[in-house]
């Protein structure tokens, strides 16, 4: 990672205990404070809501996103934070040194938006045709920076480092492994990461509450493609060709049946066929059809037993009639699974800033996917929802995130930024 030259500061050696496990004292420190940690990110909204709309307005995709990049070194600029910037992406690591020495602890914000054209109507919507802040992740890096400036003005409150995760390409790119790769765990050599913890902005859920179970909470996400080969031909002679549409449509219906039939409700696969193309005309068999899809998984056992099981009905269905198929599997991420420990700490940690009644049981996993799951394979931390429906929306109408009319309600901001700081907070109390 390239270096950044941010305010000067003392570093603090860092040497202590796992930060995964309840901080001494950790409790109590944030009973105590939780109402001024949530006054201070009130006060500090209009910060936090400018920046949210800036990035909001000028998106970018993928892993390269020199303007997001800059709009964040520009909000880090006045903070006691070390700043390195990515090699082979344009991520942001910002690292605060606590008053103490002590371990470091990860808070994540991904930056990076869709391929979608917004239809929303605000007033700060995107000024970049095709390109939108869909998934809320401007939200998620104007609240990790409302974190910052909360944690900023508390660091004799810290024994050891808060590492704040800037990241691009969420979005299938692998912006997390890309990072990790770059030694992210160890930007603190003498006191590498041991805990972490994100949020993520959901546009259908009750605004200010936060969502949180241990364990699975976001699936695996694989991609196959698959591309028949038949014989084209008249479409009055059907005989005299080898027809792939008929046999694309066997193989949908034939992954349904499998996964109904083969895997149990208790560890849940979704398969999806997405993309069919095949013919060009009324009066033309074609010689190829193409199909694509995804499969979604909550464990690692299911998830290679559903690819597995998908390229066989396909290939298999194929060659009952006699037809060659071209079968590619490309890997996408892994489950985000929560520390059953730090999940109940993000609920007991939310419950105490924002109340017990904005912290709702979350029963069942989301089916979308996350590349936070790369960090939690690492070390022990967990992922959590806040909602950010707007006021007065159905939720069964509300536009879900990726859609080009999501909205995200921005009351939730100064909550998020409050729980992020607040658990950093606990896991580093002296």
């Amino acid at each position: 990672m390239g270096k950044v030259t941010g305010m000067p500061m003392e570093p603090a050696p860092s040497q202590g205990p796992d930060a995964s496990s309840p901080a001494v004292g950790g409790e109590g420190i944030l009973r105590a404070r939780a109402a001024d940690l949530l006054a201070a990110a009130e006060a500090d909204a209009d910060r936090t809501v400018d920046l949210r709309r800036r990035l909001h307005r000028r998106p970018e995709i993928g892993l390269h996103l020199p303007g997001t990049q800059a709009t964040v070194l520009e909000a880090f600029a006045q903070l006691p934070v070390e700043l390195t910037t990515g090699r082979t992406t344009t991520s942001v690591v910002g690292v605060l040194r606590g008053a103490r020495p002590g371990p470091t602890y990860l808070l994540r914000g991904d930056m990076d938006a869709l391929p979608v054209h917004e239809d929303t109507g605000l007033p700060f919507a995107s000024e970049v045709p095709g390109v939108m802040h869909a998934c809320g992740h401007d939200t998620h890096v104007a609240m990790l920076l409302g974190a910052a400036r909360l944690l900023a003005e508390r660091r004799d409150e810290i024994a050891g480092q808060v590492v704040f995760m800037l990241q691009p390409g969420e979005e299938g790119f692998h912006g997390a492994r890309f990072m990790l790769e770059e030694g992210l765990l160890d930007v603190v050599p003498e006191a590498p990461v041991t805990g972490a913890f994100a949020l993520h902005s959901s546009s259908t859920l009750d605004s200010g509450t936060v969502h949180v179970r241990p364990g699975p909470i976001m699936a695996a996400a694989d991609q196959w493609r698959l591309t028949l080969h038949g014989r084209g031909g008249h479409a009055s002679e059907p005989a005299r060709t080898r027809d792939p549409i008929p046999v694309a449509a066997e193989i949908v219906l034939a992954l349904q049946s499998m996964v109904t039939r083969r895997v149990p409700v208790t560890d849940p696969a979704v398969v999806t066929v997405a993309h069919i193309a095949a013919g060009s005309t009324n009066n033309v068999i074609p010689d190829l059809a193409f199909l694509e899809g995804t499969i979604r998984t909550l464990s690692a056992g299911r998830r290679a037993d559903v690819v597995a099981s998908v390229r066989r009905v396909a290939e298999l269905v194929a060659a009952a009639h006699d037809m060659p198929a071209e079968f590619v599997h490309e890997p996408g991420y892994p489950v985000t699974a929560n520390d059953p420990g730090v999940a109940a700490r993000v609920s007991a940690t939310a419950a105490e800033l924002l109340g017990p009644d904005a912290v709702p049981p979350l029963a069942e996993p989301f089916m979308g996917a996350e590349d936070f799951s790369y960090v939690l394979e690492r070390v022990p931390g967990a992922m959590a929802w806040i909602g950010a429906r707007p006021a007065g929306v159905d939720p069964d109408e509300a536009p879900p995130n990726h859609s080009n009319l999501a909205v995200f309600d921005e009351a939730p901001l100064p909550a998020g930024a409050a729980l992020y700081a607040a658990m950093a907070l606990r896991a580093l109390a002296p």
